[in-house]
C-alpha cells in the first residue's frame, strides 16, 4: 500500500465559504428570467460546472439552453460573482490551517475546482498561490466534476498516482469525481448532505485536522 503523497482540495464550500456568494448570483439570474429559483434546484447545482448549473437553471425557468443563451448567462454570472468575490471571500473553518499543515508536511498540494480559471485567479488572492503546487479549473478539462478528469489531472500535475492522494470535498458532485479518479476522500459537507459510500471519511469541520487523519483516510479509502 503506497503512502500518502498529496492532498487535493476543492475550493467553493470546502476552503472558502463562497457558495453563499454564488447563491446570490444564481438566485438573481433566475429571477431575471422571470421565475424565482427554488432551494431544491439550487441544491442540485452545487458542485456543478458552470454550464451544468446553468442548464438546470434554464430548465427551471423554461429558457431554451442554446449555446448563445448559455454563453450570455455565463458571462453575466461570472461578472456578478467577480463583484461579490471582490467584496471579500471568507474561509471555511479550519481550511487555512489545513492547507498549511499539508504544505509544512512536504506533501503535494493541488486546488481542484469546477470554478472557471478567471474566478479561481481572484480566489487565489485569498487562498495564497504559494500554498498550491498545481491548480485545476473546470474550464481546463474535457469533463468537469462529477467526471474523474479534474482529480486525475490534479494528481498528474503533481506527478503522483491518484491512489496516493486524499481529496477534500464538500459536495456529492465533487466526492463522486474524486472517488471515480481513485482518490480517497475526506468529506466535510457544507450546503448539502453527501451520501455515505466506500472511500469516504466524514468530518464536520476541517478544524483540528491532523496528518494522521489524512493518512487514515487514505488507508481506509484503499
Amino acid at each position: 500500500m503506497s503512502e500518502l503523497k498529496a492532498v487535493l482540495f476543492d475550493m467553493d464550500g470546502t476552503l472558502l465559504d463562497s457558495e453563499r456568494l454564488w447563491d446570490i448570483a444564481v438566485y438573481e439570474l433566475s429571477a431575471s428570467f422571470g421565475r424565482e429559483l427554488t432551494p431544491e434546484v439550487r441544491e442540485s447545482t452545487l458542485g456543478n460546472s458552470m454550464m451544468g448549473a446553468l442548464a438546470k437553471v434554464f430548465a427551471h425557468v423554461g429558457r431554451e439552453a442554446t449555446p448563445e443563451n448559455l454563453a450570455e448567462a455565463a458571462q453575466w454570472l461570472n461578472t456578478r460573482v467577480v463583484e461579490l468575490f471582490g467584496e471579500g471571500l471568507p474561509w471555511r473553518p479550519g481550511a487555512e490551517a489545513a492547507l498549511d499543515l499539508v504544505k509544512s508536511a512536504g506533501l503535494g498540494c493541488a486546488l481542484v475546482t469546477n470554478t472557471e480559471r478567471m474566478l479561481t485567479e481572484i480566489a487565489l488572492e485569498t487562498l495564497g498561490r504559494h500554498r498550491f503546487d498545481a491548480t485545476v479549473c473546470g474550464d481546463e478539462v474535457e469533463h468537469a466534476k462529477p467526471a474523474p478528469d479534474p482529480y486525475r489531472r490534479g494528481a498528474h500535475m503533481l506527478g503522483v498516482d491518484a491512489g496516493s492522494c486524499v481529496a477534500v470535498e464538500d459536495s456529492p458532485t465533487g466526492t463522486e469525481s474524486a472517488i471515480a479518479a481513485g482518490c480517497a476522500v475526506v468529506v466535510v459537507p457544507s450546503e448539502v448532505r453527501v451520501p455515505e459510500g466506500p472511500g469516504r471519511t466524514f468530518r464536520t469541520t476541517l478544524e483540528g485536522l491532523t496528518l494522521d487523519d489524512l493518512r487514515s483516510a487514505r488507508a481506509r479509502g484503499h
